[in-house]
């Protein structure tokens, strides 16, 4: 009598680089994706710290800690080469990390203005576009090559609806969804999918004293549903858009905002 047996394929999981996943939004996302059987590169610009408690509370095993500062390109090519090494490839990037710095034009004088300009946007847009473009030489010179492969970058509604209190930031995330949609009509080609999420106001910690004081209020009732986000809310998206269901939603800038702004 004859049997047979089938081999166990072992399965391959995703690896997943999460820019700014030291706090708030990014480490939400970094959870997600390591709950969901991702290996996740927590990176944290500064504090180490953060990052190693972010690092120590993700479910599963293999994932690791990067460092490196958006705003020096050196630096970005380092960590996504610590990323690839540490997790033997990168098939996921996330971009979250983001400086945000408010200033009113009125109150500030010019070397204020010129400062604020420039630390926002070598984080937000220069950082952001040399991460991505680390990421894609990896995706495209990689063995296996770049099908399926996904950028995903966290936006904000201040790109369509204005930041007043922090102008530097507003015209950032308009710049990022920008370059969200030049890279999807790049990439697509390859396999590559690109998309991006723009939030209305989260609750995370650098948010908690605001809405705890006089304004707080007036923030939740932006939304029909009387409350802001929840970084969870914003992992869950960029989950799926992550995904292997999500590649026809290459180019999109999704909203989640609670309705707090409809465009």
């Amino acid at each position: 009598m004859r049997t047979s047996t089938t081999a166990t394929v072992p399965e391959v999981r995703t690896r997943s680089l999460v820019t700014g996943s030291s706090r708030g939004i990014g480490a939400a996302i970094a959870h997600a994706l390591a709950a969901r059987g991702d290996a996740v590169a927590v990176h944290a610009g500064r504090d180490l710290d953060a990052g190693r408690a972010v690092l120590a509370g993700l479910p599963g095993e293999g994932h690791l800690l990067v460092s490196g500062d958006l705003a020096d390109p050196a630096a970005v090519a380092a960590l996504v080469a610590d990323a690839v090494a540490g997790l033997g490839g990168v098939d996921v990037l996330v971009n979250n990390a983001a400086a945000h710095d408010p200033l009113v034009i009125e109150e500030s004088d010019y070397e204020q203005w010129q400062a604020s300009w420039h630390r926002v946007l070598s984080v937000n847009v220069v950082g952001t576009a040399n991460v991505s473009w680390q990421v894609v030489r990896h995706l495209l010179d990689r063995p296996e090559g770049p099908a399926g492969g996904r950028i995903v970058t966290v936006g904000s509604r201040g790109a369509f609806r204005g930041e007043p209190q922090a102008m530097a930031y507003g015209a950032s995330k308009a710049a990022v969804h920008s370059l969200t949609q030049s890279l999807a009509l790049a990439l697509g080609g390859h396999g590559i999918g690109v998309s991006a999420v723009a939030p209305g106001f989260v609750a995370t910690d650098m948010a908690t004293s605001l809405l705890a004081g006089p304004v707080g209020d007036g923030i939740r009732a932006q939304s029909p549903f009387g409350r802001v986000g929840e970084p969870p809310e914003v992992a869950a998206a960029v989950a799926f858009l992550t995904g292997p269901d999500a590649l026809w939603c290459s180019g999109a800038v999704l909203d989640v905002n609670g309705a707090s702004y409809l465009r």
